[in-house]
């Protein structure tokens, strides 16, 4: 606590608009600012003297529950606010809220101060006791210290790691990239990493206690954040008439807390004890120990603490509860400052002991001399945890030397090392906040990485990249579609339900108090939506974007890519808009001239149809569909074993489903086979509806001359559980695996879905990021280069930085040309012909002052190495003659 009369900061409440939050309180809490009611607040209030004409009620304003100054100097604080910011503050009397200002900036204990009663109207009893201003109070010393608990808990473990010379890989494995990653636990993973840059482990061995750090570390994080949103609006809320449920919420949360810093007090003193392990039983780690069973909690402390706030917890005793927690976070940070002072003597200790020479005794004398091959073996310590101990160090030199007794100084050092690690020190806040400097300062320094499941493009990529998507582009207006874009991101709403077990990769964005949005899966339903909130009955549109899945990153499998979408919306002739759809796609995968591929299609009622003739329920039909979806990778004994244990159907069902999902065969010849007379498929409505609409279908591709690269394939079942009608496949068959190109089918029911008219769609995707590897890789089997530019001609001027305005006079005629031009000003001859070879430009415009002289300059081709000298005055003309242009 400051003493009275220091320099403190003044921290202003009430003000219109204003916030208190949990520092401003803890500052207060402590002593280490003073308070002013802002002049607005106490305009509002009544300006009634302290002993007004309405009735008045003697109260202990101090409740007996407060336990420490602290706590209630909080409580006032809290309080305080909750009278300021009361909706009907005319009926509040300036007397009380000076009373507590006067009282929390006084040097004076608080109980002196305010005396044991205060006598307050009925509407100012009404607030007290309707504030839970103690109960908020200690929530915001929790969130405060909590907060800073989980800064400096992470640098200590790191001091930990290097102490006991630890294995961290482990650290790398938290975000495995399969989508489902703890986002805490990855962020504390993370900062470890940064703080541990440099570290050689020597890769001893890793424990538990150091395996179990993200996830601990990461689980108190969690909690605090989330106690410190309930404490930010619950400081600067209103008074409530009734406040049960909101004292039910904070037992929730700060119960979280509770357990959270159980384990992690837990996790801890392991650490300590690995420690003092390392040090060993003789000299410094002797009387280190000895120090430690003395003044560090015990486990069994520990245990009891937790034990008896829960107590409190079950018999809905809040404030005390509170106060309990405070107390474990009290013990807790015992602990987490026992492990900072074994681990830093574990890496200093000798070397700091050694230093005081003389004052050593016989005993430390000798573990200093032993320590001299030690030094040699000496721990590298990481960039970040190197200045955490330069900052210990420079502490312990204020206590200095000064004893004959290297225990006694040892006892000073650890004691001063406590007050150090005292949240309630200012000096402490000073210390968090270069524990966060050290970790953004080297986190900006580390070499930037993308995010899993994304790439860069640039140069000879984006030249194929742009290339194909013109192709594509001209393919779908050909086929006289209109281009369509839509928001990256849709409401959640929107997206869920549309895609079955698939659901589960939708990219969920963080709520941010608004709206519940995903960034988009697909470019199907976004299509599906704009149709129905606009109410367009017919549409034939294309859309070229990225869509987003949270997927496991594989070779071929991002989480960002691009899908190259045409559908055609709307009521047509039958089986019209399915062929369209089918020629579109061998037209693209033709033009893209990737090499063989086949098309792979089914009807989704005759997959109905199939299902059950076998005797799947109808309910199982979807999730039975995305299990025989899978069979392109798995066998169908993997497959049937997910049926019939995850998804509960019959063995015999199952083997039934497998004598028809292997038939695979040309359009024509299985159509043929699975129409002929008995055929159970032509018994069941479903199917033979289905039957029918593919001969059409069939006839159609024939006459176009596609249907050789089609495939009738039954095991094709496609997840997705809009799909009503024709779904197909298309698969690469090159030696580039990369699994299906592109996809689609008929959602006659999706558009629907969005509660406007059914408009019958068909659509298909081309998933082009595989189509670029295909293509990538064929260029390079080819050896064939591409140019990353489409420059034309480059001009290359002899001089110096003098010459630039030349330079853009003569570049700017070649542009008002429509020229593809660039211009390279330098004083060396070699240097302007390196740029245009490097960049596989065909021409050069040479300009040197003898040209200049003349009035003519040099025209100089490439690749034949033949030069011209022409007039200045008309060189953009035979640049153009020259192009042919």
């Amino acid at each position: 606590m400051a003493a009275y009369g220091d320099k403190l900061k003044i921290i202003t409440i009430g003000g219109k608009g204003s916030a208190l939050t949990s520092t401003s309180v803890y500052t207060i809490a402590t002593g280490h600012a003073q308070v002013r009611i802002d002049s607005s607040a106490l305009d509002r209030l009544t300006n009634q003297n302290r002993n007004p004409q309405k009735p008045l009620h003697s109260i202990h304003l101090i409740n007996n529950e407060a336990s420490n100054l602290i706590e209630t100097r909080a409580y006032l604080t809290v309080l305080l606010n909750k009278l300021l910011h009361y909706t009907n503050s005319s009926n509040v009397r300036t007397f009380l809220p000076n009373l507590i200002a006067e009282t929390l900036n006084s040097n004076k204990l608080v109980s002196e101060a305010l005396g044991l009663d205060v006598e307050v109207t009925e509407e100012e009893r009404l607030i007290i006791e309707g504030s839970s201003a103690e109960l908020y109070g200690v929530c915001a010393i929790l969130d405060h210290e909590g907060m800073g608990l989980g800064v400096v808990d992470d640098a200590v473990a790191a001091l930990s790691c290097e102490a006991v010379k630890a294995d961290v890989r482990s650290f790398d494995g938290v975000d495995s990239g399969d989508g489902f990653v703890d986002k805490e636990a990855a962020t504390v993973a993370s900062d470890m990493k940064v703080l541990l840059v440099g570290y050689d482990s020597n890769k001893r061995g890793e424990s538990e206690a150091v395996s179990e750090i993200p996830k601990v570390n990461g689980r108190l994080r969690e909690v605090v954040k989330a106690l410190h949103t309930m404490v930010r609006v619950e400081l600067n809320s209103g008074v409530k008439g009734s406040s049960g449920g909101s004292r039910k919420a904070v037992g929730t949360t700060v119960s979280g807390l509770a357990i959270a810093l159980l384990f992690l007090g837990k996790s801890s003193l392991c650490r300590v004890k690995m420690n003092l392990d390392v040090m060993g039983k003789e000299g410094l780690g002797s009387g280190l120990v000895s120090l430690f069973e003395k003044k560090c909690p015990s486990r069994g402390v520990l245990t009891n603490g937790y034990k008896a706030v829960t107590d409190l917890l079950v018999e809905e005793d809040y404030v005390k509860f509170g106060y309990g927690v405070y107390g474990l976070l009290g013990i807790v940070w015992k602990i987490v400052a026992w492990e900072e002072i074994t681990a830093f003597f574990a890496l200093e200790g000798v070397e700091l002991m050694g230093g005081i020479g003389g004052q050593a005794n016989e005993g430390e004398t000798k573990v200093v001399k032993k320590s001299e091959k030690k030094k040699k073996k000496k721990t590298v310590l990481g960039k970040g945890t190197s200045v955490i101990v330069q900052l210990i160090k420079d502490r312990l030199q204020i206590v200095g030397g000064g004893s004959d007794d290297c225990l006694d100084l040892l006892e000073k050092w650890v004691e001063n090392l406590m007050s150090f690690f005292s949240p309630k020190q200012p000096e402490f806040d000073e210390f968090v906040q270069k524990v966060k400097e050290i970790v953004e300062r080297n986190e900006s320094r580390r070499l930037p990485k993308l995010p899993k499941g994304t790439r860069d493009f640039a140069n000879e990529q984006m030249v194929i990249r742009e290339r194909a998507f013109s192709i594509i582009a001209d393919v779908f207006k050909r086929h006289g579609a209109t281009s369509l874009d839509t928001p990256a991101f849709e409401l959640r709403e929107t997206l869920m339900g549309k895609y079955g077990e698939d659901s589960k990769l939708i990219y969920d964005l963080a709520d941010q108090g608004g709206e519940l949005c995903s960034l988009r899966y697909d470019l199907t339903v976004p299509f599906a939506r704009y149709v129905a909130m606009n109410g367009i009955t017919s549409f034939k549109r294309y859309q070229i974007a990225k869509v987003y899945r949270r997927d496991n990153p594989s070779k071929g499998r991002y989480r960002e890519f691009y899908q190259c979408d045409f559908d055609i919306a709307g009521q047509y002739e039958e089986m019209g808009p399915d062929f369209e759809i089918v020629k579109v796609l061998t037209e693209l995968l033709d033009e893209l001239n990737i090499g063989d591929y086949e098309v792979k299609l089914n009807h989704r009622k005759l997959l109905d149809g199939m299902l059950e003739i076998c005797g799947v329920p109808p309910e199982k039909f979807r999730t039975i569909c995305s299990s025989i979806d899978k069979l392109d990778k798995q066998s169908f004994e993997q497959v049937k074993k997910e049926m019939v244990e995850e998804k509960g159907l019959a063995v015999e069902t199952a083997d039934r489903i497998g004598t028809f999902v292997k038939e695979k065969d040309s359009p024509k010849e299985l159509l043929s086979k699975l129409k002929q007379e008995g055929s159970e498929f032509l018994q069941n409505a479903s199917s033979s509806r289905a039957l029918d609409e593919l001969e059409i279908l069939f006839d159609a591709l024939e006459r176009s001359k596609c249907i050789d690269k089609v495939v009738f394939d039954l095991s094709l079942a496609r997840g997705l559980d809009y799909y009503t009608g024709v779904i197909f496949e298309a698969v690469f068959k090159g030696t580039t695996q990369v699994g299906s190109i592109a996809a689609g089918g008929r959602y006659d029911n999706l558009i629907g879905m969005f509660g406007s008219k059914p408009v019958p769609a068909v659509g298909v995707s081309l998933g082009i990021e595989r189509v670029f590897a295909i293509m990538e890789q064929l260029q390079k089997d080819r050896n064939e280069t591409t140019r990353p530019t489409e420059t034309q001609v480059l001009l290359g001027i002899m001089g110096n930085k003098s010459k630039i305005p030349l330079a853009a006079e003569l570049t700017s005629k070649l542009w008002s040309a429509k020229l593809k031009a660039e211009f390279v000003v330098s004083t060396r001859f070699d240097k302007l012909i390196s740029r245009a070879k490097d960049s596989k430009i065909p021409w050069m415009v040479l300009v040197g002052d003898r040209e200049l002289e003349t009035g003519k300059v040099k025209i100089k081709n490439l690749e034949t190495k033949i030069e011209e000298e022409v007039p200045l005055s008309s060189f953009v003309d035979e640049v153009k003659n020259r192009l042919n242009l």
